[in-house]
């Protein structure tokens, strides 16, 4: 498919449908999995050596065969069908955790093998994986999962890995232990307590980056990891530890979820991981009742919606995901060796989602699902961290208007899917791990360093309506520079947000406490959209999201507009689809000082998309 339809799709815009029963959604996916389950494992053909090529796409990632592996393995299990493409599936998932360990394969490479192993079975005496290797073999699947590959037990630190990877480990561990091939009791009591320390004290959300205050879903996938680490071991005591965590991260996830089933609209995993999240959290919280922030009947429409999406981008001619499709954008971890492992962890996380999902909906005796995830009246902000350096997100959704403004760090300043603008609001999307001034004011100053308004602020006050909210910065990062670190320049900038009727506007005032000079200012708003041809004085961009409405005023200094068409570069790849163009505006010179400041006001109004 090309052209405008392919775009339609690519943003997720939702299909004409009416409510479905349980029974046909299951019966519509179970079908999809098996089918493309097997042509995937026919395309392998010989794993002595494996194929550096599936369905064209590589193979040669990290991660990639383990994550393969657990989707067959999960499929055996819950279908309770022990071949596919006339293979036994035991003996091939076997065969690539071998193929894993001798790569080295380390984080989540162990816990697609320790949880391929599991779908066997826990009574290892039984399980016919393990049954199927021999002695030389067994002693590679212990050491593949063992998690000091990547902790230290004895410093209580992770090895080169982001903070999350604490729950990785703590599930990888918790799962080897039911199966009696875990560490000793006292080790993985110890590996718990150090994951679930970002929890304490009545903490509710996690620092992917300590001390530099990196808050994304990250934080939502990590308590869910240690909660079932910790239900696995017995760890009660933990998990209600979790609770107000959970309870609270799930709060924000609902009110943060898109009509198609989008969740988290900013951070760096993105596109078709936020997708299935929605499948993750909707079967999770299918077997918790307690930390639903909705009725299961609705988190199982954000489940459909997002399988849904993920079905259209799904290519039945390549047997993939459209991950490198035309204005797509990814982080440099889903690299072009990882290709097939981004289909394959679809298949994984779907399989195994929606065996729990429909087990829950069926023990509550739900038939039908809703045809559109309920989209509930949001107006608040949210706290990540108080202090010297804030964090927290103000999050809204009333009518056509949706959208979250983050105050976090990112993990280079200046990252457009990190800084503090509206990701989410329809028409509008920040460019992928690229440095843009998408709705964030860079600066340039005398000595050739641009800087901005980002990674936190200096404070953050939030309107008690939840109808807005002021950020201040007299410490600005540098765009380019190490993560999380700010610097006092000169300048100050106070920016305020607020939604106005159907109007969301930005009013920036930058000011000095002494004379300073900037070579320039910049400031734009990337759009996915199309311009209507003599719009004033607003810009009109009609796209598959409906009518976005741009305006802009200066009124302090001479400022020059053009309207920038983006190619398939960095700076025209949305998370889920292409960036077409960017309303830019420009100053030069601009001289700040005592009674001298640069003020900008931009209103952005959503027009909503007419029903088909």
């Amino acid at each position: 498919m090309k052209g405008p339809a392919a775009v339609l799709l690519a943003w997720g815009v939702a299909a004409s449908c009416s409510a479905e029963t349980a029974t046909a959604l299951r019966d519509e996916i179970r079908g999809f999995l098996r089918r493309e389950l097997g042509s995937h494992v026919a395309a392998i053909g010989s794993l002595d050596p494996p194929p550096d090529r599936v369905h064209g796409a590589l193979t040669t990632g990290e991660f990639s065969w383990g994550t393969f592996q657990r989707a067959i393995a999960a499929w055996a299990e819950t279908s309770g069908e022990p071949t596919l493409a006339g293979r036994e599936v035991a003996p091939m998932v076997a065969r690539l955790g071998l193929i894993e360990n001798a790569r080295g394969g380390d984080s989540f490479a162990q816990l697609y093998g320790v949880l391929a192993l599991r779908h066997f079975g826990a009574d290892l005496d039984r399980n016919r994986v393990w049954q199927s290797l021999d002695a030389d073999g067994r002693a590679s699947w212990k050491r593949l999962v063992d998690t000091n590959r990547f902790y230290d037990p004895a410093t209580r630190k992770l090895k080169g890995k982001a903070e999350n990877y604490l729950g990785v480990a703590a599930r990888i561990a918790a799962t080897a232990d039911t199966m009696g091939l875990g560490p000793d009791r006292a080790a993985l009591d110890s590996l718990l307590d150090r994951a679930a320390e970002p929890f304490a004290g009545g903490r509710l959300y996690a620092d992917d980056a300590p001390p530099h205050g990196r808050y994304d879903r990250y934080s939502n996938e990590y308590a869910r990891y240690v909660y079932e680490a910790a239900g696995l071991a017995g760890r009660k005591d933990l998990q209600e530890r979790l609770r107000p965590s959970l309870r609270e991260q799930m709060r924000l996830y609902w009110d943060l979820v898109a009509p198609d089933g989008y969740g988290y609209p900013w951070g760096r995993s993105l596109g078709v991981v936020s997708y299935l999240d929605s499948l993750e959290i909707a079967a999770f919280l299918a077997d918790e009742p307690d930390l639903r922030p909705a009725p299961l009947p609705d988190l199982a429409a954000a489940f459909a919606a997002a399988w849904r999406w993920l079905r259209r981008d799904y290519r039945d001619d390549a047997h993939l995901l459209s991950v490198f499709a035309f204005g797509r954008g990814s982080y440099a971890y889903i690299s072009r060796e990882r290709e097939w492992q981004q289909t394959a962890g679809f298949f994984g996380k779907l399989t195994a989602a929606q065996a729990k999902l429909f087990a829950a909906l069926e023990r509550e005796r739900i038939a039908e699902i809703p045809d559109r995830v309920p989209m509930g009246t949001v107006a608040r902000f949210v706290s990540f961290v108080s202090g010297e350096r804030p964090a927290g997100v103000w999050i809204v959704r009333e009518g056509a208007m949706r959208f979250a403004v983050p105050f976090t760090s990112g993990p280079r300043p200046g990252y457009a899917d990190y800084l503090p603008v509206p990701h989410g609001l329809p028409g509008f999307a920040a460019p992928v791990a690229t440095a843009s001034p998408a709705l964030a004011t860079f600066l340039e100053l005398a000595d050739g360093r641009t800087v901005t308004t980002t990674d936190g602020a200096d404070a953050i006050e939030p309107d008690a309506d939840g109808h807005g909210v002021t950020a201040r910065w007299r410490r600005l990062a540098v765009v380019g520079g190490r993560e999380g670190t700010r610097e006092d320049v000169g300048v100050t900038s106070t920016v305020r947000w607020r939604l106005e009727g159907r109007r969301l506007v930005r009013r920036e005032t930058l000011g000095a406490a002494r004379p300073v000079t900037l070579r320039r200012v910049r400031i734009e708003v990337p759009v996915t959209g199309t311009r209507e041809e003599h719009a004033e004085p607003a810009d009109r961009f009609t796209g598959p999201e409906g009518t976005l409405c741009v305006s802009a005023s200066f009124p302090d200094a001479p400022v020059r507009s053009a309207l920038i068409a983006s190619g398939d570069d960095r700076l025209g790849r949305g998370a889920r689809g292409p960036i077409p163009l960017r309303r830019a505006w420009e100053a030069e010179n601009v001289r700040l000082g005592p009674g001298q400041s640069f003020r900008s006001e931009i209103q952005l109004e959503v027009e909503p998309q007419e029903a088909p």
